[in-house]
């Protein structure tokens, strides 16, 4: 048991987000027929920024939005808040996959958190949204070595813009740890904010440009329905012209999809706000979020109130990809993580966590975003985002919107749109296959980096990840 087990005793087991005064109310349930051009089908950021985008492109356009809970319960108001640039979930995983593009997919990306933050000025979203930028931390050696290779690659292919290198001392000067041995500073390419208020921001938003938004408003099936589409919910219908589903880590609509995504489950603590003392003695002036560089790594950051999020560490497939609300409370987790906290934090002890909780992220066999097309081209849908949708869900909304116009864009002619990801086996062999390269990845942080065999013929077939 954790010798921190006592930091936890007051924690609540819900998201820290979600658990806010100030969360509207749901709007109300479809009873009864619907029409419209856009059927759009998830209340999280996919769905709200495809409905929000829809409207913007043509006002004209009718769009309803469909959500089987509430706006932003799942993912969208469970993560870390890191608005990370990134489509392609960081730099050496698009080098890998994308190379002849990632100048392009950086671009794009870049250009996309310029959007969102133009978005959230433009509706007076208030979400705690700042532009402070993340630092990579290295904890180890060999994580040392990586960042200083990385730096030197980014520098000679040109992707450097924006990104310091700390040395102990300098990274120690930003965000006080014993650990920090080294740091990249990516200054412009990430934003911190608070995720559940920008996903009910956005639906604001849509609202006030003539979205019908339906919670608690499941979409059971969806069926070609004579030159549009049919969509069943449980006490209604609704028929559109064409319809973007934003779903992720739910069973999609489409059903050859279904095999592209699992679920793995992430965990987070969030502290009880900082005195001044206790965040003095931290330093953080900057605000920056913050990730070590292990296989199994932590994301940190602080909230516009000065708790710290701490999360990470563990992923957990739960076998045959179920998703169930009891897999959120991970107590083995929670403490692990709370035994971490105050290793990379000594001087922090005696802080309490007031709320620790967990959710489901859809990850694919690339790790980033995947998209496609259904029903001859009336549906569009992507998932796949692996931990990075706070921002890439944005730049997805664009991709669904161009594929269901049937344009050829900047976007749809990327290779990354056009080609799908390896899909998952059948179980036991998806669950035998995660579990092994879990296992791996967490030998190859003990033992300074080294990749075993499994790792290696992942890499070998582009499989492979790391941080």
């Amino acid at each position: 048991m954790s010798r921190w087990t006592a930091s936890l005793a007051e924690a609540r087991p819900l998201a820290y987000w979600l658990d806010d005064p100030g969360r509207p109310r749901p709007e109300p349930a479809l009873t009864g027929a619907e029409t419209c051009d856009l059927l759009v089908v998830g209340g999280g950021y996919s769905g709200l920024w495809t409905a929000l985008i829809a409207k913007e492109r043509d006002p004209g356009r009718d769009v309803v939005l469909v959500e089987g809970r509430e706006v932003g319960w799942a993912a969208s108001g469970r993560n870390g808040g890191f608005c990370d640039a990134s489509l392609t979930h960081g730099l050496a995983n698009g080098l890998a996959r994308w190379p002849d593009e990632i100048h392009r997919l950086e671009q794009l990306g870049a250009r996309n958190l310029d959007a969102i933050e133009e978005t959230v000025a433009r509706h007076a979203i208030d979400c705690d949204f700042e532009r402070t930028g993340e630092i990579d931390v290295a904890t180890e050696p060999h994580q040392e070595r990586e960042l200083r290779y990385w730096y030197r690659e980014m520098d000679r292919r040109g992707l450097r813009d924006g990104v310091e290198f700390l040395d102990a001392d300098a990274v120690r000067a930003q965000v006080d740890s014993p650990t920090f041995r080294a740091g990249l500073w990516d200054r412009r390419g990430v934003a911190m904010l608070h995720p559940a208020k920008l996903a009910w921001g956005l639906k604001r938003a849509c609202l006030g440009l003539g979205v019908r938004v339906y919670e608690h408003t499941p979409a059971l099936s969806l069926r070609t329905d004579g030159a549009g589409l049919a969509a069943r919910t449980p006490h209604g219908q609704i028929r559109a012209r064409t319809a973007a589903l934003g779903t992720n880590v739910f069973p999609s609509l489409v059903r050859r999809a279904r095999a592209y995504t699992v679920p793995v489950y992430d965990y987070a603590l969030m502290t009880e706000p900082l005195t001044a003392d206790r965040l003095a003695s931290v330093g953080w002036r900057n605000r920056q979020g913050l990730a070590d560089t292990a296989n199994r790594f932590h994301y940190f950051r602080l909230t516009a109130d000065n708790r710290i999020l701490w999360g990470g560490y563990d992923t957990v497939y739960p076998y045959g990809g179920r998703v169930r609300a009891e897999y959120d409370h991970r107590p083995q987790t929670h403490a692990k993580l709370a035994d971490h906290f105050f290793t990379c934090f000594p001087q922090l002890e005696g802080v309490r966590f007031t709320h620790a909780w967990g959710g489901a992220i859809d990850t694919c066999s690339r790790f980033s975003a995947f998209f496609g097309t259904a029903h001859r081209g009336k549906v569009a849908y992507t998932a796949g985002y692996t931990g990075l949708g706070v921002g890439a869900t944005r730049f997805g909304a664009e991709v669904m919107l161009d594929l269901l116009a049937g344009e050829r864009t900047e976007r749809t002619e990327l290779e990354m749109v056009r080609k799908k990801p390896l899909p998952f086996p059948p179980e036991p062999f998806a669950w035998t296959g995660i579990a092994l390269t879990q296992w791996s990845l967490a030998r190859a942080d003990a033992n300074a980096g080294h990749r075993n065999l499994w790792l290696r013929t992942l890499d070998r077939m582009g499989l492979g990840f790391d941080s």
